[in-house]
């Protein structure tokens, strides 16, 4: 038998102490993975609730829901910038609809008017020209009443050159609306689109479509300026809901339609505010939504019968409360003015009687105690403005109304039984 050598042997006893090291080694990798995976099973299965953790700014950023995806508009394939193509597609859609309304006068009227000249009593000479669309396949074409008002003939001209005389079948003074009739046989009559007043925004893309200076089939572009405009009508009324833009209206756009990015009506253009009779970048367009409520009546009957309450006031402000004895916090339509026999007086509704004394005698009313109209039909009344525009939007003659108001210090309930609106002098 050989006996081992002492390298021999220390050898053996490294081998060994390397085992039992790898041993000892995996022993520990084991109990920490098994104490791991308790722990984590424990988290996920068990009912304890886990304490408090303090969450980062960034966390719970994170954490939020994902919003809708950000859409991005491409590039018309033509290579057309997005606005542009907008336009074109406007223009496409809505100028077959749109025409050049020309005013005649007879020679015997032009003469009274100006005995210098001379003319021939049944000559028709053109005096004036704005714009109208066509609203149906019966030949009807909306205008503004201030456009054909003094016409002795109308004469419409399509975006294809061929031409019509219209008949002026009805007119609406206070709408500044007018509807023309033409004989639709052999004419491509496209009537426009309708929008909706509700989805109208300040900030909006708008377009306008008609024949400034004569210049037929002339597009304009701009966006909505303000919402909710009260405009003066040809008598002491207002059109209420008009709509500002700051796209060129000038001279001859009267008439024609002030559209959304969609093409669709949204306005008739009527008015501009400029010192020099052309565009300075505030036009105002009468609401689509009164001339759906105009238009079928004028188709129909040759009239519109608007709603009376027959009261004056304005929009309470807060710096009027103390010298009013009312709550600084109070919105509301103040009443001022009560006009005898209207409906309002006949219904009990009670303008101010009581000097105010108010030193801001351009903002506040000049007497005190008058009815605060909170509310007509439920619908939050927040300015005199809104109580036109529910008026005008809602209402028609025969129609009971509630009025919700406030009176030495309480709130009641008025109703009042609208009457057809005077045609001149009354608010």
């Amino acid at each position: 038998m050989i006996e081992p050598t002492p390298r021999s042997r220390n050898n053996a006893l490294w081998i060994i102490a390397g085992v039992l090291t790898l041993l000892l080694f995996s022993c520990v990798i084991s109990v920490v993975g098994f104490f791991l995976f308790f722990n984590t099973s424990r988290s996920t299965t068990g009912t304890s609730p886990l304490p408090p953790q303090i969450t980062t700014i960034s966390a719970r950023t994170l954490a939020l829901p994902t919003s809708r995806p950000f859409v991005v508009v491409a590039t018309p394939a033509s290579g057309v910038d997005y606005e542009s193509a907008v336009l074109m597609n406007i223009y496409t859609q809505v100028n077959p609809a749109v025409v050049n309304v020309t005013v005649l006068k007879t020679g015997q009227a032009l003469q009274q008017q100006t005995p210098s000249h001379s003319f021939k009593a049944d000559d028709l000479v053109p005096i004036s020209s704005g714009s109208g669309f066509v609203w149906d396949n019966q030949g009807h074409i909306i205008t503004n009443n201030h456009v054909v008002e003094d016409a002795d003939q109308v004469e419409v001209t399509f975006s294809d050159g061929a031409m019509a005389v219209a008949q002026v079948i009805g007119t609406d003074v206070d709408s500044d609306l007018a509807v023309l009739k033409i004989d639709p046989v052999g004419y491509n009559l496209v009537p426009i689109k309708l929008g909706n007043l509700d989805e109208v925004r300040v900030g909006m893309r708008v377009a306008a479509i008609g024949n400034p200076f004569g210049l037929q089939g002339t597009l304009t572009s701009g966006i909505v300026s303000a919402i909710g405009r009260s405009i003066p009508a040809r008598d002491s009324y207002n059109i209420p809901d008009s709509i500002q833009t700051d796209a060129a209206i000038n001279p001859g756009n009267s008439g024609g339609p002030l559209l959304n990015d969609r093409a669709e009506l949204i306005g008739v253009n009527a008015q501009i505010r400029s010192t020099r009779e052309a565009n300075s970048g505030v036009g105002f367009a009468i609401p689509v939504a009164l001339v759906e409520r105009v238009a079928p009546a004028l188709i129909a009957n040759g009239v519109y019968k608007h709603s009376y309450i027959g009261v004056a006031g304005g929009t309470l402000s807060p710096i009027c409360a103390d010298d009013l004895g009312l709550p600084k916090e109070l919105r509301g339509a103040y009443v001022n003015q009560v006009l005898q026999g209207a409906p309002a007086e006949k219904a009990g509704l009670i303008a101010g009687t009581t000097p105010s004394h108010t030193k801001y005698y351009t903002i506040c009313p000049d007497n005190a105690g008058g009815d605060v109209i909170l509310a007509v039909n439920d619908q939050p009344i927040a300015s005199f403005d809104d109580v036109l525009i529910y008026m005008e939007r809602f209402t028609s003659p025969g129609d009971k109304v509630t009025f919700k108001i406030l009176r030495a210090g309480k709130q009641i309930a008025v109703d009042v039984t609208l009457t057809e609106r005077p045609k001149q002098g009354a608010p």
